[in-house]
Parts: structure tokens; sequence; C-alpha cells
């Protein structure tokens, strides 16, 4: 089992996003992903932390071998988030699973991500 987590400035991210406004999100989300998204800082920093937290997991951060689209997080119909990588990633790095918690307090949000491999 491999463990990846990362924290990020809830201010950090609000200031990128009013700066670029929707070219900040597609930078890093799917369509589907901006559609569930809340529009607020607290999940965009979120969703931010959840893909390098889940990048990390897999020992190559956001990378030509894991982008940020190679990510896909969604929700389970109780509103957890649920991640998925695409087809390329989860081959390459042999994911059989992957679990991710997002949390948020005061001005941080973190994401921790478990990814397990096959053998």
């Amino acid at each position: 089992m491999k463990i990846g987590i990362d924290i990020a400035s809830i201010t950090r991210i609000a200031k990128s996003h009013e700066r670029l406004g929707a070219a900040f999100l597609s930078k890093f989300l799917r369509k589907s992903e901006i559609k569930i998204l809340r529009k607020n800082s607290q999940s965009i920093a979120g969703f931010w932390a959840a893909k390098e937290a889940a990048s990390k997991a897999l020992g190559c951060g956001i990378s030509k071998h894991c982008g940020f689209k190679d990510i896909k997080i969604s929700k389970s119909k109780k509103g957890a988030p649920i991640l998925e990588f695409s087809k390329k990633t989860r081959k390459f790095f042999k994911i059989k699973k992957a679990s991710l918690s997002i949390s948020h307090d005061g001005d941080f949000a973190v994401a921790v991500v478990a990814i397990k491999g096959k053998k």
C-alpha cells in the first residue's frame, strides 16, 4: 500500500481562481469534476490537494506519468469523494484500488490517498 498526502492553502487557491477564473479550474479539473465541485475556495483547494496527494502516492508527483487530468474525482451518493485514474495511469502503475479522504480546517485543505497496487 502506498500513501500520499497534500495540504493546500485555501487563500492561495482562491487568489489563483480569482485571477484566472475558469482557466484555473480547467488547468487541473475535468469538465465532470467542475460540474460536481461546489464553487467555493474550500472545495477547489480540496480537489487540488487530492490530485497532488494521489500523484505523491504514486511516487511521481504531477508529471508526464500522471497529469492532473489522469486523476478523476467524483462523489458517491452520500457525497464521499471517489478517486479514479485514467486507463493509462492505472496500467502504468498497476493500480488495483485507491481511496481518498479530503478535509478542510481554517485556511487549509488536506487530502490523503491510499493506493493498493498489483504485485
